[in-house]
């Protein structure tokens, strides 16, 4: 799964010369523009999940802006609509914000200002429309996929899963930490004839060094000072199922020695036993390092390393797999934000721009561990606020306006106090008072005239 900015835009405006201009104009953006002259023709080519955003002009005949508006938002109403409108027809643009216009801009206008607008509105269709997608592909996972992702290596391991999840055969599985090495040993497990039997997993790093026998095959009573009851192995309960020996590289030399009799011969025995017992077992191990250049620095022993290797998976990172980083993220979001009895937040931009940009050496439990922090409101990462430019509140946004319009009227005027007052209909000493708040000096517009 992709995300892509989305390019679309449908202008409606019935000014012919204006709307051509427009038109023009907003392709040399390299934005998709469709132009129609009026509200009807547009709405019968909008659909609910157009990649894209509206500009319209406010009065029109027929249809005006804000019956186009109350039709769009019955559609969808997280399409942004961008009004175009005279300077005579504030009150009604305000009102439009209101009713859930994304923004608007006053003829004559600076193409900057409507530019800014419409990457904004841009961008938080994008979100939208992300949010949408995740959300309908977290829907159509199933318990049974635990590998999810739909890039050719995840494909490929997946496919290779089903094609030995049957066989005899004892698997090797590498791959970076935190890659999911145990999910694909249990996709292994789950998807043979031995998922009815234990799947027993082993942190090999995590064997207590004194005891690792004893862990490993059980004791008989008295096989040692304080074994008073016969203690059943990791290997024995994995009898007729499957034992996964996770980080097998961390096992000490002599535990490598000892478990090559149960490799090869399937049978331990016990510490204090009279004789072996023959198990009937699937054998898994993972590695994070590469353990044939273990071998080479003997580091791992040889004979081990072959026995294993019947077969090999090699388990992706994430960085090649890119594609599948929001699925992942949405579906434990999703599972986080279930265990934590909270509503799953809807994705901001800033996560967006984690999710696309980190390099996720953790992997998928780092991406699992993003997941938790968000689902909690922890921790967001840096640069969040830039979502909020795309959904301010009205006050906001009519502050922009205003600002837009001021200096729309000092570069129109060249800093004419008399004449913006009177173009404007406010008086001097509010219009000063705008001025200062907007942090505007009309002596440089004037300066501006004279060059």
């Amino acid at each position: 799964m992709n995300f892509s900015r989305p390019r679309c835009v449908t202008l409606i405006d019935d000014d012919n010369d204006f709307r051509d201009a427009l038109l023009e104009r907003l392709q040399l953006e390299n934005l998709d523009v469709q132009a129609f002259a009026s509200a009807e023709a547009a709405l019968k080519v909008l659909t609910a999940d157009y990649p894209g955003v509206v500009v319209s002009d406010l009065r029109m005949p027929g249809m005006d802006g804000r019956g186009l508006l109350t039709r769009l938002q019955a559609l969808d109403e997280g399409l942004p609509v961008v009004m175009i409108t005279g300077h005579g027809d504030i009150a009604d643009a305000v009102d439009a914000l209101r009713n859930g216009a994304y923004d608007f801009v006053a003829k004559p206008f600076d193409f900057g200002r409507l530019a800014d607008s419409l990457n904004r509105a841009l961008e938080k269709r994008g979100l939208v429309l992300d949010n949408r997608a995740l959300s309908a592909a977290v829907s159509r996972v199933t318990p049974d996929l635990p590998l999810l992702g739909s890039s050719p290596s995840i494909a490929r391991l997946r496919t290779v899963i089903e094609q030995v999840a049957d066989a005899g055969m004892d698997v090797l599985i590498e791959g970076e930490t935190g890659v999911g090495k145990e999910v694909v040993a249990r996709a292994l497990h789950n998807s043979g004839r031995r998922r009815v039997h234990p799947f027993v997993p082993v942190n090999c790093g995590a064997l207590p060094a004194g005891l690792i026998e004893s862990e490993l095959f059980g004791h008989e009573p008295g096989a040692f000072p304080g074994a008073v009851k016969r203690r059943v192995g990791l290997i024995e309960q994995s009898h007729r199922g499957t034992l996964f020996l996770d980080e097998i590289e961390s096992m000490p030399m002599s535990a490598q020695i000892a478990l090559l009799r149960v490799v090869e011969q399937r049978e331990i025995q016990p510490l204090g036993a009279s004789g072996p017992k023959q198990l009937d077992l699937r054998i898994l191990a993972s590695s994070k390092i590469d353990l044939e250049k273990a071998v080479s620095r003997g580091a791992f022993r040889e004979d081990l390393y072959y026995r294993l290797n019947v077969m090999k998976l090699r388990v992706p990172p994430l960085r090649e797999r890119r594609d599948d980083v929001p699925l992942l993220f949405a579906h434990f979001l999703a599972r986080a934000s279930g265990e934590h009895q909270r509503t799953p937040p809807p994705m901001s931009t800033a996560v967006r721009r984690t999710l696309m940009e980190h390099n996720w050496p953790g992997n998928v439990r780092e991406l699992a561990h993003f997941a938790d922090r968000i689902a909690l409101d922890i921790d967001a990462p840096a640069g969040g606020g830039s979502v909020e430019e795309g959904t301010a509140g009205l006050t906001e946004r009519l502050e922009r306006f205003e600002k837009a319009v001021l200096e729309e009227a000092l570069d129109r005027h060249a800093g004419d106090i008399v004449a913006i007052t009177e173009a404007l209909r406010i008086p001097r000493k509010t219009l000063y008072d705008k001025f200062r708040r907007h942090g505007l000096r009309p002596g440089a517009f004037r300066a501006r005239e004279m060059r």
